[in-house]
């Protein structure tokens, strides 16, 4: 899907080109040193300070791209949606080429927020055709079976007989499958547990253009009864089949009379298939059948009727130990199992599980369907995979090879050969299977790396819908569920605070952690607060009758300095103080000194004097109770003798 999106980004976008768009200018030395401090603003997320350098810069005559993008994101992120509009349609109109799919979702939103809702739609439609974004998850079943549809270029296998033929597996360059084709026998049952006709292994070079490459498989494998779909693993030494209850010769029934059956092993030895050995799990009293082993090899998947089955037939998983041992039998569920058929399991090297079933809503018969394996969980949402591989006949037996993009599968539908036949098919198309991944973290304050309980974690899908929003807790920590078959916005928000979220494109399920750090808004949000409390700075202390800044102070004021630097539009008035022993108009002028001194610091490493004031208190607003005549500590006392910086307009 991924792949998919980037070729239709560069066609959609190849359409819009302006041929005669403005061509970047080269800035000058100075604006290009401005715009470097800008983009880091913007890249810390300081978007209130990047938003006033690039005005600046964009008044002085100079654009570019990623000076536009980045001041639209600003004001996006900072819900100035109308300057937001206004900016990406200014790169929209100027350089029409360079909109990433990011861009025009926001511009879309932007101008949806500002009642524009003829041009919201006409971006929208632009994103959705960038992003394939076109599914409608509220229509019924059939509607999305259609959607599906259409993917897929099928033919007649050229091996088919006028029997049966299914259950292709792939082995060496070729094909083993099951046919009848010796007896002449019909396999109409060999969907259900009592299969009444003799199908036997066969073999084929897929590549071969002569019928005589078709031949039954070397050895012990195929008997007098039946033999059908079959899994040889990577290194091409061990074979799993499914066979009746057949061994050493004997035919067994079970109390219904019913010959059920069961899954073996082979070896492949000096060119032939021996050594057959019943797997454990087997049973004389339900079947087993339908072998698949997982992409590394360590898993069998199967299918069974056995005690615990929700339907006629589940899907099951055991791990291969070694040495003719297996792990705990463990039913797949009733997400992917029902009351009625699942069977024919098959999972690609991506762990997606493609299998047939008459349970989950289709056209008719078995249809194909699949769905994620994320992780040992089987819990993904199960996809139909559309016409023309599902008919309202039985379509079963499905595989798929990821690199080549092609595969095959059996069905018994109209036009075919024999009772079954096989059918090669490309994808032209890929599968979007529905995916719901799990999002968790932390949201902090950037500065301070405090936890921020109770910050809002909300999913954003690409329609600009609140999909579900969540509460930190008192550690910070959030837990949201998404849709990861389509890209998703994860936005945190808190008062004080400018939002943040992160784009989660189309994935494969894998659970992700997003922390947020969000940055304080001080300019909007700050006005009279003391900035040193809220960058949770020290206090800036003096000595006892002296004006001059600490060492310890210094390195304090330095962090006061960094957030100014930080937020070019953030004014702040210096507030100093003294204790209360000495002469009340000494202590006054004593506080203006040492403002005087902490402002003249400031600008001696290059805060503009614009953006400061100093005043002095005196003794006028002590911290504690140390007034004149008081007996108070020194360290009491210093507690008094200190400096503020209040965020003023």
């Amino acid at each position: 899907m991924l792949k998919r999106i980037l070729t239709l980004f560069i066609i959609v976008c190849g359409c819009l080109v302006n041929v005669n768009a403005q061509q970047d200018s080269i800035p000058d030395k100075q604006t290009a040193r401005v715009m470097e401090k800008a983009d880091e603003r913007y890249r810390q997320y300081s978007f209130s300070p990047a938003i006033d350098i690039y005005k600046k810069v964009l008044d002085k005559g100079y654009s570019s791209p990623d000076l536009l993008k980045r001041l639209g994101n600003a004001y996006y992120f900072n819900a100035k949606y109308k300057e937001a509009a206004d900016t990406y349609k200014k790169l929209e109109e100027t350089y029409p080429n360079e909109m990433s799919v990011e861009d025009i979702f926001r511009y879309a939103q932007s101008l949806k927020s500002v009642g524009n809702y003829d041009k919201a739609a006409q971006v929208m439609q632009s994103f959705k055709e960038m992003t394939s974004s076109m599914v409608d998850f509220d229509e019924d079943y059939m509607a999305k079976i259609e959607e599906n549809s259409g993917r897929y270029t099928i033919k007649s296998f050229p091996y088919n007989s006028k029997y049966s033929d299914f259950a292709a597996a792939y082995y060496e360059k070729g094909l083993i499958f099951a046919s009848d084709r010796d007896t002449g026998n019909f396999a109409r049952y060999r969907h259900t547990w009592n299969a009444r006709d003799f199908l036997d292994l066969y073999k084929v070079n897929a590549d071969s253009v002569s019928n005589d490459k078709v031949v039954k498989l070397e050895g012990d494998v195929n008997t007098r009864l039946h033999e059908s779909t079959s899994v040889v693993t990577k290194d091409g030494t061990t074979m799993y089949f499914t066979r009746n209850n057949f061994f050493d010769g004997r035919k067994k029934k079970d109390e219904e009379g019913i010959i059920r059956l069961k899954i073996f092993s082979a070896e492949y030895i000096d060119g032939k298939w021996t050594n057959i050995v019943e797997l454990p799990f087997n049973s004389d009293s339900y079947s087993v059948a339908h072998p698949m082993l997982s992409p590394d090899g360590k898993k069998l998947y199967f299918v069974s009727d056995m005690p615990g089955s929700l339907g006629e037939s589940d899907i099951f998983v055991t791990e291969i130990i070694g040495d003719g041992t297996y792990g705990p039998i463990q039913n797949l569920g009733d997400n992917i199992n029902t009351m009625a058929r699942e069977t024919f399991p098959y999972i690609t090297q991506e762990g997606v599980l493609y299998f047939s079933s008459d349970g989950h809503q289709g056209l008719g018969g078995l249809d194909v369907f699949a769905t994620k394996i994320a992780y040992n969980d089987y819990t993904q949402p199960v996809v139909n995979v559309g016409k023309p591989v599902n008919t309202p006949k039985d379509d079963f037996s499905f595989i798929y090879n990821t690199e080549d993009k092609t595969g095959y599968f059996a069905s018994n539908r109209d036009g075919g050969m024999g009772d079954d036949d096989i059918y090669e098919f490309v994808e032209n198309e890929p599968l979007t299977l529905d995916c719901i991944q799990e999002v968790s973290g932390t949201v902090r304050d950037r500065i301070s790396n405090e936890v921020l309980a109770g910050a809002t974690v909300k999913v954003i899908d690409e329609e600009n819908n609140e999909i579900s929003s969540t509460i930190t807790d008192s550690d910070g920590n959030y837990i949201l569920q998404l849709d990861c078959s389509k890209g998703n916005f994860v936005r945190a928000s808190r008062d004080g605070y400018v939002p943040a979220e992160e784009y989660l494109p189309i994935s494969d399920g894998k659970p992700r952690i997003v922390d947020f750090y969000l940055e304080r808004d001080l300019v909007t949000g700050g006005f009279g607060d003391d900035l040193a409390k809220l960058l949770q700075l020290s206090t800036i202390y003096f000595d006892l009758n002296k004006y001059n800044i600490r060492p310890d102070a210094e390195i304090e004021i330095q962090k006061v300095i960094v957030a100014m630097e930080k937020y070019p539009s953030l004014k702040i008035k210096v507030n100093s103080h003294t204790d209360s022993r000495g002469v009340d108009a000494y202590n006054l002028w004593l506080s203006q000194k040492r403002a005087e001194s902490t402002v003249d610091y400031m600008i001696s490493k290059g805060i503009s004097p614009s953006r400061l004031e100093g005043e002095g208190f005196g003794e006028t607003r002590l911290v504690n109770d140390c007034i004149n005549g008081s007996k108070c500590s020194e360290e009491e006392h210093q507690l008094n003798r200190r400096s503020e910086f209040i965020i003023f307009e």
